[in-house]
């Protein structure tokens, strides 16, 4: 089976031009046709009707987001600061989580439309290889992040679509709930990868504030895709109901056992 990757994440929005304007304002995003580039990263956009009139918490399984990587965190939050229409997730401003987290700066967020969104600095000298000559402020996607309340089901279904595990951690502490704007979050990270360029994919599976199906029609603002490269165009859904567009797996893949461990 071919080991295709994250070609593009594609966003719902009822005024696409609007939402890429902010996205070149406040990250320096480049036109890119119907899509914008956030360094070698695309993100498409989807038209539909209206906005979802209920955001969702960070354990819902309909919060999606991805992660920018920037060069500077003070300086990526001096640029958004200046920029209107966003709302912030994090409670007082970027956190560092522990060493067991991987020691990276974050911060969380809504663009105009109500996408949750993350800008990432990794601590000095650490930055994975992708972003170690990249250059500028905003780099680039590093991972998109979706919430499953199953991961060994989640897993056996992207293993299914050629990604493996590439890493994990189990997410805790003050530092962790001022970032999810939760209370006591205890979160599984899954890291899953499939041919080695960014973005991956991280399965965050909530054990406290437990994970719950939330799952978005597709003219919802939060009906977030996940667009593979050299998969075609059919559509699928994953077991949590995030939108897929992949190669639909042989049929004889499917019927093959996986293991959770990748």
């Amino acid at each position: 089976m071919s080991h295709p990757g994250i070609g593009a994440i594609e966003l719902a929005s009822p005024d696409p031009a609007r939402l890429a304007a902010f996205y070149h304002t406040a990250f320096d995003a480049r036109p890119d046709g119907a899509a914008i580039s956030l360094g070698a990263q695309t993100v498409r956009f989807r038209k539909v009707p209206a906005v979802t009139t209920q955001l969702a918490p960070a354990n819902a399984t309909s919060f999606q987001h991805f992660a920018i990587v920037v060069a500077d965190m003070a300086a990526a939050m001096a640029r958004l600061a200046v920029v209107p229409g966003w709302q912030p997730i994090s409670r007082g401003g970027p956190r560092q989580l522990p060493a067991g987290a991987g020691g990276v700066t974050a911060f969380k967020f809504r663009d105009p439309d109500g996408h949750p969104l993350e800008l990432l600095a990794f601590p000095a000298h650490q930055a994975p290889a992708p972003w170690r000559h990249a250059s500028g402020l905003f780099l680039g996607i590093d991972h998109t992040a979706i919430t499953v309340t199953n991961p060994a089901r989640s897993i056996a279904f992207w293993q299914r679509l050629g990604f493996s595990r590439v890493g994990g951690s189990l997410n805790e502490g003050a530092e962790q709930a001022a970032l999810d704007g939760l209370d006591a979050p205890r979160v599984e990270v899954t890291s899953l990868a499939a041919d080695g360029a960014p973005p991956h994919l991280e399965l965050l599976c909530y054990l406290a504030p437990p994970a719950f199906a939330d799952a978005r029609l597709p003219a919802d603002v939060l009906a977030t895709s996940i667009i593979m490269t050299g998969a075609g165009s059919s559509a699928m859904a994953d077991p949590d109901g995030h939108r897929v567009i992949a190669r639909i797996p042989d049929p004889d893949d499917l019927a093959k056992p996986t293991s959770p461990g990748g």
